[in-house]
């Protein structure tokens, strides 16, 4: 059980995801979720009949899980607290070798009477049928296995939905299939009492044994073929849970020990080889390496690790070894958390659902009245008195009309989409976000670590003496500094490979610049104050600092041994994607405003260089959600991506959050959408993967709907055999699933 405990209105509230067997179509999902949600105690509860789950929150005060777990048994179904992914593959597996046995004991004993049944056609007289097979007591014998072993599911399945005064899919086919099988008995014993000798060999009565058999074959097929196609739709969470180390390498009592990563406990030193996956998150102590994290971040080159840096459980160590110390363990990991939030997306329900939700509440029954209708109709004014014909129609009416891909449509496709999105770096919290996201039409865009990197570097160098002199000075200078200026400097130094010797003396001037002495030689660096306060006349280079401050830069003089040497420039600069990104929206259709609470001259610098026609500056950190809420008075649908604390009321307001998944936790907690890749990309990504969802339920609804409402009408007017109508039954739920799983084959 995963609990999630919140203070509501003093009540103490637990989240638990139960496995439900015994579901055979929506109804049976629909039913036990009403059931839930009427108990006393129970917060919310959704039911997801594609997963074969109930998420349930509830009272810690009120209930317990044992209650929840008794009104499901007395619902009619069983529910046991869900288990880990590999003891839930284990109980799959065994129940689909079950199902495959009963299909091939059912279809062995069905074969015969399908054999017999062709003998009765005009047509098919040159086809060999043993005088055997058609004699009604064998045929009793081999129906009656199917009947009520093979089928015995649809029995017990529609005996508990009566009971509890609904219907489902399993009142439809054991109604259907029972009408065929006792008729037949009847006229098997009415043939027996007469002169059984006169009605001998092909002279026989016209039987619908193979009609109760061929069907409870067709839908055990369907449900078989069914079950195979909705394993598949949890590759995702199959595929996340394979990246996961299963060993790790420890110190314990001063001596390597190889242990199972259950074991690791924060605080563990944990040692890493070239190789190696890294076992959990941590912060590396000693050694350096490269690391590939591309399974988090999509970032397809290797980072550089060193003391102090943080790496993530799942990710691999390339080249070097490292010694790391343990700080999230089991369910705190980044992986883990990541297979968390896919876990309750695809056991969410979107809004769309609802509609289909209603639809199969009410189908059964009124599919029934049909039938009944459809059998006094031919009884008694299409083929009077003829009993036999009139049960056909009805009973392909019943099997025609089982609701089962009515059922599938919606959670199938929210499976496989938000899979797949996660496959991508696309986390979508729930059902509701990955439908929200394809209604937007304005985006939202923070500026400092969303469109552009959220650390400064090193952009312009200006100097007329030597370049690598001037910057090695310079440079030395800047190591004493904790200014992220100066940091920036540093680094771009360090990266065109300028070695630094250390400052003899330093000495930092808020505000202004730092002032050292390097190899006896006096550096100043820092701004036009600075160097006129010192007598330095920097004059020559005010026409390029203004250049480049209309530019975003942020640019600082330097003078050495009392005069001006040259300048360097440092900025916030753009991430190598966000233009394509902002570019691909637009011809998207949606709008792309950036909102920053920098000053208006830098933030147009940055957002002409992305493309980004609209620009909110200046705006305060609590004024970003009522900038939001502006928007939304205009009708608009706002996305809103950022990636920092001051962003979190923001997302929080918007009709969809996205938050950069390199950012803040408080930003990726208020956010809907997490965007694990750290680029504006993954945003078309997103909204693309919604609308492609959205556009794959409407085909599997509309294919669903029209599926019953076109079959019906033609089995009413006799056009459709029974065992026709229950190969079409199956046929129709494994092309809804197949139709949701064209969604992980989805590029973007």
């Amino acid at each position: 059980m995963e609990a999630q405990r919140n203070d509501r209105n003093d009540q103490t509230l637990e989240q638990v995801t139960l496995n439900i067997t015994g579901m055979t179509c929506a109804a049976c999902a629909n039913r036990i979720e009403k059931g839930l949600s009427k108990m006393p105690g129970v917060a919310n509860a959704a039911v997801n009949f594609a997963m074969e789950t109930a998420s349930v929150s509830y009272s810690a005060n009120e209930l317990t899980v044992a209650n929840l777990q008794e009104k499901v048994k007395q619902l009619g179904y069983e529910a046991v607290q869900k288990q880990a992914e590999k003891d839930s593959a284990g109980r799959r597996a065994e129940e689909l070798g079950k199902h495959k046995r009963k299909l091939i004991l059912s279809a062995i004993l069905s074969l015969p009477l399908l054999w017999s049944m062709v003998g009765h056609f005009s047509f098919t007289s040159w086809i060999y049928v043993p005088e055997l097979f058609m004699n009604p007591w064998f045929q009793l014998l081999l129906a009656t296995p199917v009947q009520f072993y093979v089928g015995w599911p649809f029995y017990s399945g529609a005996y508990k939905a009566l009971r509890n005064r609904s219907a489902n899919m399993d009142v439809l086919v054991s109604l259907g299939t029972s009408a065929a099988y006792f008729y037949s008995l009847y006229l098997t014993i009415e043939w027996y009492l007469s002169d059984a000798s006169t009605h001998g060999g092909h002279g026989g009565p016209a039987l619908y044994y193979e009609t109760s058999a061929v069907l409870i074959t067709l839908v055990v097929m369907g449900k078989l073929f069914e079950s195979m196609a909705k394993g598949r739709t949890s590759e995702a969470i199959k595929s996340l849970m394979g990246l996961q180390a299963k060993n790790a390498t420890v110190i314990r009592e001063g001596a390597e020990q190889s242990i199972a990563v259950e074991d690791v406990v924060p605080g563990d030193i944990v040692i890493v080889k070239p190789g190696e996956k890294i076992p959990v998150d941590g912060i590396v102590l000693e050694g350096t390496s490269a690391v590939d994290e591309s399974m988090l971040t999509g970032e397809s080159l290797p980072v550089s690790k060193a003391a102090g840096d943080p790496v993530i459980g799942a990710t691999l160590n390339k080249n070097g070894s490292l010694r790391l110390q343990a700080t999230k363990v089991g369910k705190d990991t980044a992986l883990a958390q990541i297979i968390k939030v896919v876990e309750e997306a695809q056991g969410s329900k979107a809004p769309i659902q609802r509609v289909a939700d209603v639809i199969s509440g009410i189908f059964v029954p009124i599919v029934v009245v049909i039938a009944i209708a459809a059998f006094l109709v031919w009884y008694f004014f299409v083929t009077p008195g003829d009993f036999a014909e009139a049960l056909e129609k009805a009973i392909a009416i019943l099997v025609i009309a089982c609701p089962c891909a009515l059922g599938l449509a919606t959670p199938t496709s929210i499976m496989a989409g938000s899979g797949r999105a996660a496959e991508l770096g696309i986390l979508f919290k729930g059902g509701e976000h990955l439908e929200n996201t394809h209604r937007i039409d304005t985006v939202v865009l923070d500026k400092t670590g969303t469109v552009t990197k959220g650390k400064p570097e090193l952009t312009d160098i200006h100097t007329a003496m030597d370049e690598t002199e001037f910057l090695r000075l310079v440079g030395a200078a800047e190591r004493n500094s904790e200014h992220p200026l100066a940091e920036a400097i540093v680094g771009g130094i360090e990266r065109r490979g300028v070695g630094m010797p250390s400052a003899d003396s330093f000495e930092a001037i808020p505000g202004f610049g730092i002032e050292a002495v390097v190899d006896g030689r006096s550096v100043l660096v820092g701004t036009r104050r600075l160097m006129e306060g010192r007598g330095v006349d920097a004059s020559e280079a005010y026409n390029i600092m203004t250049m480049l401050e209309n530019e975003g830069k942020t640019a600082m003089l330097a003078a050495i041994d009392g005069s001006y040497a040259g300048l360097v420039a440092v900025a916030d600069t753009v991430k190598e994607t966000s233009a394509a990104a902002v570019a691909k929206l637009q011809a998207m259709g949606i709008e792309v405003i950036m909102m920053t609470g920098d000053n208006e001259r830098t933030a147009k610098t940055i957002a002409s260089q992305v493309g980004i026609k609209r620009v909110l500056a200046e705006v305060l950190p609590e004024g970003k959600a009522d900038e939001v809420k502006k928007l939304q008075a205009q009708g608009r649908r706002v996305a809103m991506v950022g990636d920092g604390i001051n962003d979190a009321p923001a997302l929080a307001t918007a009709d969809v959050g996205m938050a950069i998944g390199t950012g803040t936790d408080v930003a990726i907690e208020a956010a809907d959408v997490t965007l694990m890749r750290g680029d504006l990309a993954s945003i078309p990504g997103a909204i693309e993967m919604s609308r492609k969802t959205m556009a794959n339920i409407k085909q599997n609804l509309f294919w669903a709907l029209g599926y019953n409402t076109l079959g019906i009408p033609i089995a009413a007017i006799g056009l459709l055999a029974p065992w026709v109508a229950g190969a079409a039954m199956a046929l129709s739920s494994v092309s809804v699933v197949l139709n949701a799983l064209r969604l992980q084959r989805t590029k973007i």
